[in-house]
């Protein structure tokens, strides 16, 4: 008899595979595996029909958020966050995202990385939505920015967080929950000790489909259906049972998107 726990990926591109018939077989195994809420991030302006095709083709399972992603901050960021403002005043989103601050791929777009976060942060707050911050090789331009801009507005998700436990403390203290992927299952990456030592009611699931497959798949393509590891591991970690992981970490997903 199937277990009636339900699991939250609050953090998947699934959408790259709408119109196949790759998402109609992805989009089974999450059923199979209790995963029934997945939520949606675009990363520019061409990915946004693509966002809202899954959305409208699975309505049940599938939630979008809209951002501008710091990869696709390039010259022409403004007209592209146009492109986004107008499509968040046509559609029902739940967050803006995803957005933040990369030095990872490109360190010379950092001014217009922040410029493009605090009119992000700005719509965010204006909406009452929460923001799904991606942080890579930024921690501190990140907080430097939240600590600019927080108020009692100002929350969300920091996703595929792979910080310390310092970073993560200092996360929780400014609203965040943090967004736990497929790193967590990785030797050696140490994200398993911080975790270990958070409580369940700050953390969110989340895979980043198709991105950072957790073991044992590491290295591969992943997908949403994967998450059950993911929890499986937070869960051995924390000492309970996956039916726990899955009922705190939704309740806490639902917290945020308010859904």
């Amino acid at each position: 008899m199937q277990s009636s726990y339900i699991l939250t990926d609050t953090h998947t591109h699934l959408y790259y595979n709408i119109h196949t018939e790759k998402i109609v077989e992805q989009i089974q195994r999450c059923l199979d595996h209790n995963i029934t809420r997945l939520f949606l991030p675009n990363v520019d302006r061409k990915s946004i029909v693509p966002v809202m095709d899954t959305v409208k083709a699975y309505p049940e399972h599938c939630f979008p958020m809209l951002g501008l992603h710091p990869c696709s901050v390039k010259e022409d960021y403004k007209a592209e966050l146009d492109a986004i403002e107008k499509a968040i005043s046509h559609h029902k989103i739940y967050a803006i995202g995803e957005i933040g601050i990369d030095l990872y791929w490109d360190k010379s777009t950092l001014e217009w990385q922040k410029d493009a976060f605090r009119t992000q942060v700005n719509w965010a707050k204006q909406l009452g939505l929460p923001i799904d911050i991606h942080c890579r090789e930024a921690f501190d331009e990140i907080f430097d920015l939240l600590d600019e801009l927080k108020d009692d507005k100002l929350f969300g998700i920091f996703h595929c967080f792979t910080g310390s436990l310092e970073q993560a403390h200092r996360a929780i203290k400014l609203g965040f929950k943090l967004g736990i992927g497929g790193v967590v299952t990785f030797k050696k990456a140490g994200l398993d000790l911080v975790v270990k030592q958070i409580p369940l009611e700050h953390l969110v699931l989340e895979t980043d489909a198709p991105y950072l497959a957790p073991t044992p798949y590491r290295g591969k393509e992943n997908e949403s259906s994967y998450l059950h590891y993911i929890a499986e591991k937070v869960a051995d970690l924390h000492e309970i049972s996956i039916e726990e992981v899955a009922q705190i970490t939704t309740l806490n997903s639902k917290s945020i998107f308010g859904i």
